[in-house]
């Protein structure tokens, strides 16, 4: 059965940084594309960012570019997002997702295996 946990979120701060993690487990992803999303409040699940199977090739959203970046290490079949300079509406539940194929997308309708979420608040 796979699995994606993630882990890493709380409340923080704007202006403060932040490391999730997502682990998976049941078969690996090193050859998969994976991707991070987010729901906050009242509001549609957004895409925030991809990676490739190999880490080389990567997709922000405009929101956050330059401040989250995403890594992979494949040895230990996770995916991170750093997130620095955190501002009062990056507050959401983060997600992490897989896709079956080694292609990355920003389409929330492309990945076929999702994690159930870990709470990023951050204060004024």
């Amino acid at each position: 059965q796979v699995q994606l946990v993630e882990s890493g979120g709380g409340l923080v701060q704007a202006g403060d940084s932040l490391k999730l993690s997502c682990a998976a487990s049941g078969r690996t992803f090193s050859k998969n594309a994976m991707g991070w999303f987010r729901q906050a409040p009242g509001k549609e699940r957004e895409f925030v960012a991809v990676t490739d199977w190999s880490g080389g090739a990567t997709y922000y959203a405009d929101s956050v570019k330059g401040r989250f970046t995403i890594s992979r290490d494949n040895a230990k079949n996770t995916v991170y997002l750093q997130m620095n300079t955190l501002k009062t509406e990056d507050t959401a539940v983060y997600y992490c997702a897989a896709r079956k194929n080694t292609l990355i997308s920003d389409l929330r309708a492309a990945f076929d295996y999702w994690g159930q979420g870990t709470q990023v608040t951050v204060s004024a």
